[in-house]
């Protein structure tokens, strides 16, 4: 092969997220607290409430009001003051909503829309996953993040999950100081606040950092089927290794990694930087995807798949289906809605990838 025909095809050659090893600056950490692009346009209205499931409805007309509620001036009594007059009084009862429901029912939706309506200008609010507050905290010290995010109207966090007993008490400390500083809060979960922790470690042992976390909500249910699945196909097959290696080259943009690969690359890659892992990519196209080996690797890719679904890369796979990825004992323990969620994202985004095979 002539030289000339060897730089053509590295040229065409797809990205390999195993050869990437992001730097993210703490900076880049606070300005991408902002919804993701698949909820940049989501709005109230556009959310389309199952007539067979009133509480949707409920929590639009509840989360409307919360956010005219914030359009005055910062709760910690920020703004214009008279003179002399009394400082105000710290905020009693919850300080924030708490959005529990199953896998696609249009949480993040809602948040992101709660986001949106609020009538602040972005810098004064804040959205990111738990995940991504936990690691704002680690890249910026848990003193600057308080004063990084006390001055905000809103605080909204995704995907609220507590792993660890760690987790449990620094989010704890958290928002109860964010909260004293009149920040609102919003999240999202899968489980009551009352309930984090359960089968994931000894909650008993920090009962009081738990109900200090619940205080702060009031719990708002939202009932519902996924969304995903409500009236769509089925997910499709996996294809063959020849066809995913070949549509990679084929598109622009794509990336193109072997799975048993990408998971220990994984390993060497803070979650943190997940999103930049991806950053430029039209698709990811995996080969040989099988089931993953144990918890730690299975909740990195939790991480990925949520990074993936939020940027709405499509995902174009060989081996095995995706609903096999985890194993009985992982779907029936402790993190089993971790990894339906991720089931349910990685679903849609292969889905997603239909369109990109040549027919």
């Amino acid at each position: 092969m002539s030289t000339r025909t060897l730089n053509e095809a590295a040229a065409a050659a797809p990205a390999s997220l195993c050869e990437r090893e992001p730097r993210v600056p703490a900076d880049r950490l606070v300005a991408e607290m902002v919804p993701p692009p698949r909820f940049d346009s989501v709005r109230f209205d556009t959310y389309l409430p199952d007539p067979n499931q009133p509480s949707q409805s409920e929590a639009v007309k509840v989360l409307s009001g919360f956010a005219e509620s914030l359009g005055g001036a910062h709760a910690s009594g920020a703004g214009k003051r008279r003179w002399f007059a009394r400082k105000p009084a710290a905020p009693t009862g919850p300080r924030g909503v708490y959005l529990d429901g199953g896998y696609g029912v249009g949480k993040t939706h809602l948040l992101a829309s709660l986001w949106h309506a609020t009538p602040a200008e972005p810098a004064l609010k804040a959205f990111g996953t738990f995940v991504e507050l936990t690691n704002l905290v680690g890249a910026l010290g848990f003193q600057q993040t308080v004063r990084t995010l006390g001055g905000h109207r809103l605080l909204c966090i995704d995907e609220f999950e507590l792993d660890d007993p760690g987790d449990t008490v620094l989010v704890s400390s958290l928002l109860a100081k964010l909260v004293e500083s009149g920040v609102a809060l919003a999240a999202t979960s899968n489980t009551l606040p009352g309930k984090l922790g359960e089968g994931r470690f000894a909650a008993a042992d920090f009962l009081r950092e738990i109900q200090g976390l619940s205080a702060h909500f009031r719990p708002l249910r939202i009932d519902g089927e996924d969304y995903r699945h409500r009236g769509l196909p089925e997910a499709p097959a996996p294809y063959s290794e020849q066809v995913v290696t070949s549509t990679a080259y084929a598109t622009p943009g794509a990336s193109l990694d072997d799975f048993p690969h990408l998971l220990e690359h994984l390993a060497k890659v803070h979650p943190s930087r997940y999103g930049a892992l991806t950053d430029d990519l039209s698709a990811v196209c995996l080969t040989d995807v099988g089931p993953v080996p144990d918890q730690s690797t299975a909740l990195r890719l939790v991480v990925l798949a949520d990074r993936l679904y939020d940027r709405e890369i499509p995902v174009l796979a060989s081996g095995l289906p995706f609903d096999r990825l985890f194993g009985d004992e992982m779907l029936n323990g402790g993190y089993r809605k971790k990894y339906f969620r991720a089931i349910s994202r990685l679903t849609a985004l292969a889905r997603d990838a239909k369109g990109l095979v040549a027919q």
